[in-house]
């Protein structure tokens, strides 16, 4: 059985464990509600250019765009994917998941250029030899506008420049406030039916005239719907992972409390039967002095 210290110790250095992980619950619940609040400041804008090319494509069928799919989908010759993983772990599930689901997806592909959102994609693909085309530095924890700009930049210039005929994306969305689902999703090129024309504007656009062209024009929208895309899924992410992490920190909490009981429960057996044990020494010392006294 450990002795009374050892047990002591051992309480110190979980309640001492419990503290860290209480505070970074609280601190991954933070930075949930700002994302939350930072997405919904910035949806409706992304709402309304997706909602933009859904018109134009019910109103012009025949607009032409090499980000535009034409006909059936083709076989991939040579695909870009863009991963979104957490800087760090202690987030349950959270990017085992996403990792898993790439790999599903690249295992079928030759030489597809990998771009890599946060520290652990970067440092998995690494250890087996993944090649990673570009790892975006201090996005996970940090998702901005500027960011999601720069990585739709970087993915239209390799589309643009041919090294790539495909862009697809692997991230996690919230399906509620406790479920999370690993997404795999096409961004580039563009399918028509992915986009629906909504059914509360009564005007066509087939009469409004676009300079140069529409073809110019949906040239010039595409990239804002990139960076709409993936800055929402880089939020999406960011709460998911956050959410991960409080769930994570909230098993960890409950088991440290279910340990510290079975411990305080030791505790007080040892300290029992230590004192039971003295009770008994000196039963056992008082009973030998009085034999003695007895004999003399």
């Amino acid at each position: 059985m450990a002795s009374i210290r050892e047990i002591q110790g051992r309480i110190k250095s979980i309640e001492d464990t419990k503290k860290i992980t209480n505070a970074m619950y609280l601190i991954s619940s933070t930075k949930l509600r700002k994302a939350r609040k930072d997405q919904e400041n910035t949806s409706p804008y992304f709402t309304t250019v997706q909602q933009m090319i859904g018109r134009m494509f019910a109103d012009l069928p025949e607009l032409e765009s090499p980000y535009v799919q034409k006909g059936e989908p083709k076989p991939s010759k040579k695909r870009g994917v863009l991963v979104i993983t957490a800087d760090k772990g202690l987030a349950g599930s959270y990017n085992h998941n996403v990792l898993k689901l790439a790999l599903s997806h690249l295992e079928g592909d030759e030489n597809p250029l990998l771009f890599v959102v946060g520290e652990v994609g970067r440092q998995y693909f690494r250890s087996r030899k993944v090649p990673v085309e570009q790892s975006f530095l201090y996005t996970a924890q940090n998702p901005t506008l500027d960011r999601a700009r720069e990585i739709a930049g970087r993915l239209v210039e390799h589309y643009d420049n041919g090294d790539i005929d495909e862009v697809a994306i692997v991230y996690t969305r919230m399906k509620n406030s406790l479920a999370m689902e690993t997404e795999f999703a096409r961004l580039l090129p563009l399918s028509k039916d992915t986009f629906e024309k909504p059914d509360d504007v009564p005007q066509t656009l087939s009469s409004h005239t676009f300079e140069p062209s529409a073809e110019a024009a949906i040239q010039s929208i595409i990239p804002n719907y990139l960076t709409g895309y993936i800055y929402g899924a880089l939020v999406e992410s960011f709460c998911c992972e956050q959410n991960a992490r409080m769930m994570a920190m909230s098993a960890a909490n409950d088991n440290a409390e279910e340990i510290l009981r079975d411990l305080n429960i030791q505790f007080n057996r040892v300290r029992q039967a230590i004192i039971t044990q003295e009770i008994t020494e000196v039963i056992g010392g008082a009973k030998a002095l009085k034999s003695k006294g007895d004999a003399t």
